[in-house]
């Protein structure tokens, strides 16, 4: 427990002091309906989501769902545009432009970097070890009185390992600022969500998305998972209608296919060792990385060049070398059995030439 943190010294005062925008559907959601200025006769086309309507702001159903899926309460959840919203909501909340400050640990996703650039902050790296794991003591010495923000995703993007939770932990009880812990593809990993945790860190985020074992990357629903303050400050700066009803239909749904979502990660993880081991063994590959991902990386020299050539065949991967520590690296999202063995059969090719 980190005993000296306070949220509202993070919160940027505009925020603390925001009139969040009071919507039509805050205060009515029955009855004739002549207050949003929608169009009553309906859509053009027959539906049973009345999307003349705009949905509810809460989307209370949902997060309850996933409140119950993850062992937690409704009101220590977010649900949002992708991840990526949350991720802009966060700074938004805690960072103020040309001011503040977030750290993170490449290499790792992206995205933190994109939107503290769209957000005018600054940004601290402390590089991960040559293992993928946090350098903890180098992190807090890095640490400004303006730090407000640190990002940590595990399983980690792009190298698709777990990140020690005592590791985690240990950050979480040393630093008085936000802790991001991005869990986008926990529930391929055997350690298990820090969502749990959430009563015993209130500076902790958890980040999760039904875009990987959910298998619903169109329909953009992410999930962040906090204390109940951090939510409701999510709540009150987020766009009203976040989240369409068609979104969160299809996210429903898939809370009621539970066992499917189960089998689909199993195959996957069992596949993932296949192709794993077929590579270990493969001539031309150098070394093959541990995941506790859907995907792994993995070494051949002139990484870049079997990349390309794997597209001239139709097989898409990702070329990571341009990473720091993933020097001639190439990621693999496992697939089906057949886009499996296609990949082993097009990279054998090209590997040979």
């Amino acid at each position: 427990m980190n005993k000296t943190f306070d949220l509202q010294t993070l919160v940027r005062t505009n925020i603390r002091d925001l009139k969040p925008y009071r919507s039509a559907r805050d205060d009515f959601d029955s009855g004739i309906l002549l207050d949003a200025n929608e169009n009553s006769y309906g859509a053009p086309y027959a539906n049973d989501l009345e999307l003349h309507r705009y949905p509810m702001p809460y989307q209370e159903a949902l997060r309850a769902k996933i409140a119950d899926y993850r062992g937690i309460d409704a009101s220590e959840v977010f649900v949002g545009v992708g991840s990526d919203e949350a991720i802009d909501l966060l700074f938004r909340i805690f960072c103020t432009p040309r001011k503040d400050r977030i750290l993170i640990n490449p290499p790792t996703y992206g995205m933190y970097k994109v939107s503290a650039n769209i957000n005018d902050v600054a940004i601290d790296e402390v590089l991960l070890t040559e293992d993928f794991q946090l350098q903890t003591e180098k992190i807090l010495e890095a640490v400004t009185p303006n730090t407000k923000i640190i990002f940590i995703c595990s399983p980690n993007n792009p190298t698709a390992n777990d990140i020690a939770i005592p590791d985690i932990q240990f950050i979480l009880e040393s630093f008085d600022g936000i802790v991001v812990v991005d869990e986008a593809y926990i529930d391929f990993s055997q350690q298990g969500s820090l969502a749990t945790e959430l009563k015993n860190y209130p500076n902790l985020v958890v980040l999760q998305t039904l875009s990987k074992a959910f298998g619903l990357a169109g329909i953009r629903l992410g999930v962040a998972l906090a204390n109940t303050e951090i939510i409701a400050y999510m709540m009150k700066v987020k766009a009203p209608y976040n989240v369409n009803k068609l979104t969160s239909k299809a996210a429903l749904q898939a809370f009621d296919a539970l066992d499917s979502v189960q089998e689909h990660i199993i195959s996957i993880i069992d596949d993932r060792q296949r192709i794993m081991s077929s590579l270990a063994s493969m001539k031309g590959v150098l070394k093959v990385y541990p995941s506790n991902a859907n995907f792994f990386i993995f070494k051949v020299n002139d990484a870049l060049n079997v990349y390309q050539k794997l597209a001239d065949k139709g097989v898409i991967i990702r070329y990571r070398g341009n990473e720091p520590l993933c020097d001639n690296c190439l990621r693999l999202t496992i697939g089906t059995e057949n886009e499996n063995n296609a990949f082993l059969k097009a990279l054998t090719e090209v590997l040979e030439e």
